[in-house]
């Protein structure tokens, strides 16, 4: 099968389109026939070996797996022993650790990482719906606990955690206002956001307005502004952490081993959170998919063949959405 290959660590020319064997699906796993994926910012993390304490679980001088990719959606082509869930044929969708790759024509996945496909959804939506959508319903509903006529700020609003974090603050009854860029304003209004502030004209950590919660998916503020942005007794979410999606070690994490704000915290709750994707997590992502609660944007699509100009996109050119691979 096709798929792109890393050998090493670097920019995305170290990732090369080659022919690779086509893996066989074993106890608990279903083989699939991708037909999209989605790019993360673990997958250029990962690609870099950015942090380097990451590498201590990546692989060291090279990434112990050579295909990148996490998020995907396609079809069910055989399944192992004792799968009974799914038949081939059938559509899922699904989220990998970061040892394996969906950046592929095939991709085995275990089976309690994959769902059925929402069927209001395209494969290239339902492959920009796993972890982005894990980490905006993680970020508000576990960890904030959002509830109906609450304000909550989402720093990063335009990204592809942002836009599901805007429609779910929505879907629990908050008001909603979103800190994005001034070409991003009408994106972020259109995901459902009653307010959208413009980061490059004010500043919302000195607007005078507070929040029951704020989600920050940015790191770019420091522990001391966000809090001032809080109501008493609010809630700060920090998205991050490893090589999960919303940033890497060295960015929220480092807020807090900086910044002495962080022993201030006593009236308010500070969450850092560390995504974690499993069957429960896809099964409520379906669920509000097919209620019509959230639906993915996709800013754009890329043919397998071009993954390195898609990672490259979204690493360095303020990708709004989700960016999404066609196989």
């Amino acid at each position: 099968m096709k798929a792109i290959v890393q050998d090493r660590y670097g920019s995305p020319d170290v990732l090369e389109l080659t022919e690779i064997a086509t893996p066989e699906p074993g106890e608990g796993e279903v083989l699939v026939r991708v037909r999209a994926a989605a790019v993360n910012a673990a997958d250029w993390h990962v690609m870099r070996g950015d942090p380097y304490l990451a590498r201590l679980s990546i692989g060291l001088t090279r990434p112990r797996a050579r295909v990148r990719g996490q998020d995907f959606a396609g079809q069910v082509e055989s399944v192992g022993p004792d799968v009974t869930r799914f038949a081939p044929g059938d559509e899922v969708y699904g989220n990998l650790s970061w040892t394996e790759g969906a950046f592929a024509e095939y991709v085995r996945a275990p089976a309690d990482r994959v769902a059925a496909k929402p069927a209001r959804l395209t494969y290239e939506e339902a492959a920009a719906l796993p972890l982005a959508g894990m980490t905006a319903l993680q970020g508000l509903r576990d960890a904030a606990e959002v509830r109906p006529g609450q304000r909550v700020l989402i720093n990063g609003a335009s990204g592809g955690v942002g836009l599901f974090a805007v429609q779910l603050g929505k879907a629990f009854g908050a008001e909603v206002t979103g800190v994005c860029r001034t070409r991003n304003i009408d994106l972020v209004r259109s995901a459902g956001a009653d307010h959208v502030i413009d980061y490059t004209e004010d500043d919302f950590t000195r607007s005078g307005r507070s929040y029951d919660v704020v989600f920050d998916l940015v790191a770019n503020r420091s522990l001391r502004d966000l809090r001032r942005t809080l109501a008493p007794g609010g809630t700060l979410v920090l998205s991050g952490g490893g090589v999960f999606e919303g940033g890497s070690l060295i960015g929220p994490m480092g807020l807090i081993i900086r910044t002495r704000a962080a022993s201030r915290f006593v009236r308010d709750r500070l969450i850092v959170l560390m995504t974690k994707s499993d069957g429960a997590g896809l099964a409520a992502l379906t669920e509000l998919a097919e209620a019509g609660k959230i639906t993915p944007v996709v800013e754009r699509t890329y043919p397998l063949a071009e993954t390195p100009a898609a990672i490259r996109h979204v690493e360095t050119e303020h990708a709004r959405a989700k960016v999404v691979i066609t196989v």
